[in-house]
């Protein structure tokens, strides 16, 4: 997604796939248009369709209509029979989702491997890893809370999540609702009564870890089970509903249609989400299969019958499984500079999904699910099954062996060597960046493809604290019982010279605190995150500069990101900023401290490690210039102003990342890659920079 997203950012919000159940039960014209329905809000929203910026919900529909259909076949085998054939339902399963699951994720690998980004291709393996074993839902919430990782492109196997979720609800499901029939004795009462704790436990569960961890809450299992749940609760009350007076059901399927469109048009990625915000397109669902139960003429299955719609509906699993991968890597393949598609473009690629689709039900889903080599033998089905996994598998990993090529160019200095040994580092600094290599050296350190995975301890140790923590850390590095003390205070472009102040505090024998949290301004200032004011960068700033006025430090360096707006912007910008950092600034020099204000560094030109990899032997097409790479000049004469009346110094690294007479920011300079992503400087960027941002610390340390 996917996001959300970010939370934060949705990018890639998705669905379930169709479940119909076997046998002689007679199906529900209507639950297929309704899968239309959500399939069709998963795609215009991923098109980038304004008007349903909410169609993410589709997800939660195609989970209640799963959760109801599949109850309502393992009902209705326990009614027949007394049991359940645990065995058939997996191979049912198999046979229903892995030949095209795994046809598309074979051809999404090759995509991957040929258009995306050669430095993430061992990136994307995983994800295909992780896509055929039904456990991508993990991977995607863990990179979400990575705060380095949410900025990265969307995965095109990213919609996977929702079928990971699915499948591990009903790795569950079967064996729990068996075992309580078998202890109920047949009674349904006791078996809703249990499924409605669960249902409640995961509800409250999603409510509460959407305000702590918005990733986990989207792509968790246990925090997604409750709207499963919702479908199979409505299975075990069939009975009662089918016998609804026409009157009520009619307009119960036209209000829970209402509510799914609403939840559309409606929600966007400032929502938080799932949260409480859930149960609109859930209940929704829940109506328009409840009143569903009593056909009648009035109701909405006289629009979600229709043919187009119930056409539509049985092609939703290959056309959810094809048009994301096409979205994110057409763009790619047809040069489009900057990886993605205008609506134009992204509907004409998800028509083309929607041809794939037809293809694949008619070549490969209905051939396989219906063959007689598999009727009535489970075991056989089962064994298709693991085998189409292990391919999945096996191709993973040789697309994480093997990964494309990325030509390189003779070697270069060594930046970090070569600054360490020369009498004037900032001399042989702006030498290298004005004769920076025209292509990637072949000794580039670390390789392409590690720059992003590289973490120094302040992200290992979980110093950078997230977006939801209002209190520090102690975490503390160097020497840690010298008296002379360094704080780095800020947010994440505060933590992005940690390497080389841990460098410094190494070789100088300082004790070097690290307090810093995720988008926090150094700035007395509320700023908005995630479409709300962020309060708890403010109850954090503050907790924090308490804790700097108790340490009495000799020094702290003090940095923040240009970006970022505030929750009321002023008719004057700088002066509302100047203000924010005079504050700030004075409150940490109150006793005496010494304040290092560190500018933001320039941004790179969009994601500089995967323009490196497209243009390995041209990379002067990946370096950004001045003005350009200034994300906000507004903010660093804020910087300055505040600096001059608070007896605060100023440190401008922009000498250290562009060339001074040509105003060019390469994006590579000696054998070091200058950014991780695009904003952030790489690991061993910011090491290598110790000796260049020596001089003015030492004269700060010396000083105090």
């Amino acid at each position: 997604m996917p996001s959300t997203t970010s939370a934060g950012s949705r990018t890639a919000p998705a669905s379930g796939r169709p479940a119909t159940p076997e046998g002689r039960h007679t199906p529900r014209l209507d639950i297929q248009g309704l899968r239309a329905v959500a399939v069709a809000l998963v795609v215009l929203s991923h098109a980038g369709v304004t008007r349903v910026s909410g169609g993410y919900t589709g997800v939660d529909v195609f989970f209640v209509i799963s959760g109801f259909l599949i109850t309502s076949l393992l009902l209705r085998e326990l009614a027949t029979t007394g049991r359940v054939s645990v065995r058939s339902f997996y191979a049912r399963r198999a046979l229903r989702l892995l030949p095209a699951s795994s046809l598309v994720i074979a051809v999404t690998l090759g995509g991957a491997w040929l258009f995306l980004s050669k430095a993430r291709l061992a990136e994307y393996a995983g994800d295909a890893l992780a896509s055929a074993l039904y456990a991508v839902n993990f991977r995607l919430a863990a990179a979400g809370t990575d705060y380095l990782a949410q900025n990265s492109p969307p995965s095109p196997f990213q919609h996977f999540w929702s079928l990971a979720v699915e499948e591990q609800f009903y790795l569950v499901w079967p064996l729990l609702l068996l075992l309580t029939w078998w202890v109920a004795r047949g009674r349904r009462r006791p078996v809703a009564a249990l499924l409605g704790a669960l249902c409640l436990g995961s509800f409250a569960a999603g409510v509460l870890v959407t305000n702590a961890s918005a990733p986990w809450a989207y792509f968790g299992s246990f925090t997604r089970a409750w709207e499963l749940g919702a479908g199979a609760l409505l299975a075990l009350g069939t009975g009662r509903l089918e016998r609804l007076p026409a009157a009520l059901a009619a307009p119960l399927t036209w209000l829970g249609l209402a509510c799914v469109t609403l939840a559309a048009l409606r929600y966007d990625d400032g929502t938080p989400y799932p949260g409480h915000h859930a149960l609109l397109p859930v209940a929704g669902t829940v109506l328009v299969l409840a009143g569903g139960c009593a056909p009648t003429a009035h109701g909405a299955g006289w629009l979600l019958g229709r043919r187009p719609m119930v056409w539509l509906g049985g092609l939703s699993y290959g056309w959810y499984l094809w048009h994301w991968p096409l979205l994110v890597m057409a763009p790619a393949a047809l040069g489009r500079a900057d990886g993605t598609a205008g609506v134009p473009l992204a509907l004409a690629l998800c028509a083309a999904a929607l041809g794939l689709a037809w293809l694949t039900l008619r070549l490969v889903e209905n051939p396989v699910r219906f063959h007689r080599a598999f009727r009535r033998r489970p075991r056989r089905a089962l064994v298709l099954g693991a085998a189409l996994t292990a391919g999945a598998w096996v191709l993973s990993l040789t697309a994480a062996a093997v990964p494309p090529t990325i030509e390189v160019g003779p070697p270069a200095p060594a930046l970090a060597q070569d600054l360490s040994d020369a009498p004037d580092p900032r001399a042989r600094l702006t030498e290298l960046l004005a004769s920076a290599p025209a292509a990637l050296p072949g000794n580039l350190t670390p390789p392409l493809p590690e720059v992003k995975s590289a973490r120094s301890a302040v992200y290992r140790d979980g110093c950078h604290v997230d977006h939801a923590a209002t209190g520090t850390r102690p975490c503390v590095y160097g020497d840690r019982t010298s008296s002379r003390t360094v704080v780095l205070f800020g947010d994440s472009h505060a933590a992005q010279w940690f390497p080389a102040l841990q460098r410094l505090a190494t070789t100088r024998g300082w004790k070097l605190v690290s307090l810093t949290k995720a988008s926090c301004k150094v700035a007395d200032l509320t700023i908005v995150s995630g479409h709300k004011p962020y309060t708890a960068c403010d109850t954090w700033r503050s907790d924090a500069i308490a804790r700097i006025a108790a340490l009495r430090p000799d020094l702290v360096v003090a940095s923040s990101s240009d970006a970022g707006d505030p929750e009321r912007p002023a008719a004057d910008p700088l002066r509302q900023w100047t203000t924010g950092f005079e504050n700030t600034y004075r409150d940490l020099g109150a006793s005496g401290t010494r304040v290092a204000a560190l500018l933001d560094t320039p941004w790179p030109k969009g994601d500089p490690v995967d323009c490196a990899a497209r243009n390995s032997l041209q990379l002067h097409a990946c370096a950004n210039h001045l003005p350009d790479a200034i994300r906000d000049a507004t903010r660093g004469a804020a910087v300055r102003a505040a600096a001059a009346t608070t007896a605060t110094t100023v440190v401008d690294p922009t000498p250290w990342l562009c060339v001074p007479r040509t105003g060019i920011c390469p994006a590579v300079v000696g054998d070091t890659a200058v950014h991780r992503d695009d904003s952030h400087l790489s690991e061993a960027y910011a090491e290598a920079l110790a000796p260049v941002l020596a001089p003015a610390l030492d004269r700060l340390m010396g000083a105090s």
